[in-house]
């Protein structure tokens, strides 16, 4: 189903880590992978252990950068993409930095959790693989741990590689969390639609909220990335980013006094989960005060309510 979704041949993991791992593992010894500086801390985590041990180099980017990105892919091998990034949910120009990419000979790669291919198809757009955490969005029950590669049709050696690698590291899925994934794929779509319509009207009532200083969601229309979005991706997503106008304490507060939110450091499931995403290690480049919201399919007047209050009495404790 996913496969058929993204439009090219799936291999599920056991983890969403397992498949990027499977990925970068495809790569000789010495190759050099360039990636946005706010992509997922794991990836990041995993490229900074790769490195330490000689087995490969990188470069953190601005993909927002085109220009930038495209001068730090000479000499290198793979274009790892991220896009909306975790947390900051700014936009890569997929579709040019992919045919930069490939005119220089790299292979490209996207991690297409946030959107999921409902939204977004980076094959659509020149990408060689498409790496997801289905725990995710694309299970949207919390109840599964899965992660998913898929390959362009015209890359039949990738997947191969790829295939090569899930088996020899011991990444093969257990057969119930792949069905329990399937189970969660078949309501994909009314969830999302769900969640990124509530997503959409709390972005616009927090920005008005006097306790917020600021919001960062590409659906509106002071995004930096806004034009892009529209262009690239089939809606806005289900993920808002926003800085309490009294920095980490208030988010804290926030986070602690939600009765309807759950804290909680996951995304993409039918619960709201938030969470102030600078307290975690390696997200030093986030505002401290900067609060992730994952956006539920609870009723969105609920959610209002429950924001609002705990908004107002973190800001006053």
């Amino acid at each position: 189903m996913l496969g058929a979704l993204e439009g090219g041949p799936c291999l599920l993991f056991a983890s969403g880590m397992a498949a990027i791992a499977a990925v970068l593992e495809t790569l000789p010894v010495g190759a050099t992978v360039v990636a946005p500086v706010g992509a997922y801390s794991g990836t990041r985590r995993l490229l900074s252990d790769m490195s330490e041990r000689g087995r490969l180099h990188y470069r953190l980017v601005d993909p927002t950068d085109v220009d930038a990105t495209i001068a730090s892919c000479r000499g290198a091998d793979l274009l790892w993409l991220e896009s909306p990034t975790n947390p900051m949910l700014r936009l890569a120009d997929i579709s040019r930095l992919a045919a930069s990419a490939h005119d220089l000979g790299l292979t490209v790669a996207a991690d297409n959790t946030f959107a999921t291919p409902l939204l977004q198809r980076p094959i659509d757009f020149g990408v060689d693989v498409v790496v997801h955490s289905v725990t995710k969005l694309l299970a949207g029950h919390s109840a599964v741990v899965l992660g998913a590669v898929v390959t362009s049709p015209d890359r039949p050696d990738l997947n191969a590689a790829v295939a090569d690698r899930r088996v020899w590291h011991g990444a093969i899925p257990g057969p119930f969390e792949a069905f329990v994934a399937l189970l969660g794929m078949r309501t994909l779509a009314v969830r999302l639609e769900r969640a990124q319509a509530n997503a959409g009207v709390l972005a616009q009532r927090l920005s008005g909220h006097p306790e917020v200083e600021s919001v960062i969601y590409p659906g509106r229309s002071d995004h930096p990335d806004h034009d892009l979005a529209t262009r690239q991706m089939n809606g806005f997503g289900s993920v808002i980013s926003f800085v309490p106008a009294k920095g980490a304490v208030t988010a804290d507060r926030l986070c602690s006094s939600v009765r309807l939110c759950t804290p909680g450091t996951s995304l993409g499931g039918v619960e709201t989960l938030i969470e102030r995403r600078a307290r975690w290690a390696g997200e030093e480049a986030v505002p401290p005060g900067l609060v992730r919201l994952s956006v539920g399919i609870e009723h969105v007047e609920d959610l209002w309510a429950d924001l609002d209050a705990s908004l107002t009495a973190a800001a006053r404790s």
